[in-house]
């Protein structure tokens, strides 16, 4: 379909099933999809294994999906900020496949890409390659569920032999993402830090929501302008510029003295 604008944010997500894989767009908290993923909370959809560089913080972000237990598995960087996402992991409620950054951004790329699985340095020597890393405990201290051991191989790269662990590419049942334009052919543009990870992880769904704070007709995106190419996107909704943004921590410096 070429005209892939949707008329509400619950339209958009209407379809996601109980127990689907989401990956899900932003960097901390720049660039959620909030629309969408309030969406989501309003209509019921639990059992979701999502995977996002973070889980947002209590009461914001992904973190909301997580207050209402809606979530069963992150697949994620880093997991703090979030006082609900370490209780329920602590406790067993919650299982985490804990990944490095760097790895996760590029096993999202490779997936959108076709890719089955890549070879990359990161993680040797460590609980990522050599199994055992808690991913979800049992509730009183124990670990029910430990991290595989994963394929390493040895490669001669620019005349110099190291290790490197196999990493498989992430297909998402749908991905959600946020961009402060795009068009109704699915063309994205994306706003500074929300460029992180909005565009890998719309890679990599099957169906790839996007929420817009502005939409345009087609051509009004300068091609060279355009970050994300529409063929990876299959719905588009418009939420407008006037969304609330927030961020985890406010740091001012202290005024001058005298000032």
């Amino acid at each position: 379909m070429i005209d892939k604008q949707v008329t509400s944010a619950a339209e958009a997500v209407a379809d996601i099933p109980d127990g689907a894989t989401i990956a899900v767009g932003g960097f901390g908290l720049s660039g959620n999809p909030m629309a969408l993923i309030e969406a989501l909370l309003a209509q019921g959809t639990t059992d979701l294994s999502v995977i996002s560089n973070n889980c947002g913080v209590d009461d914001w972000g992904l973190g909301v999906l997580l207050n209402a237990r809606r979530i069963r598995k992150m697949t994620s960087s880093y997991v703090g900020e979030n006082k609900e996402f370490e209780r329920q992991f602590l406790e067993g409620d919650l299982e985490l496949e804990l990944t490095p950054q760097g790895t996760l951004a590029e096993k999202l790329r490779a997936g959108g890409a076709g890719i089955a699985a890549f070879f990359t340095p990161t993680g040797v020597g460590t609980q990522v390659a050599e199994g055992g890393l808690p991913r979800r405990y049992d509730g009183q201290g124990g670990v029910a569920v430990a991290s595989p051991v994963k394929e390493t191989r040895t490669f001669v790269v620019g005349g110099r032999e190291r290790e490197y662990v196999l990493e498989e590419g992430i297909v998402a049942d749908f991905a959600l993402v946020h961009a402060l334009r795009g068009d109704r052919h699915g063309n994205l543009v994306f706003n500074k830090a929300a460029r992180n990870f909005n565009p890998l992880a719309a890679m990599s769904g099957r169906v790839c929501i996007a929420q817009v704070e502005e939409l345009v007709e087609p051509g009004q995106i300068d091609p060279d302008a355009v970050h994300l190419p529409g063929i990876y996107v299959h719905r588009v909704v418009e939420v407008g510029g006037g969304i609330e943004k927030r961020i985890e921590r406010r740091t001012v410096a202290a005024p001058a003295e005298g000032a």
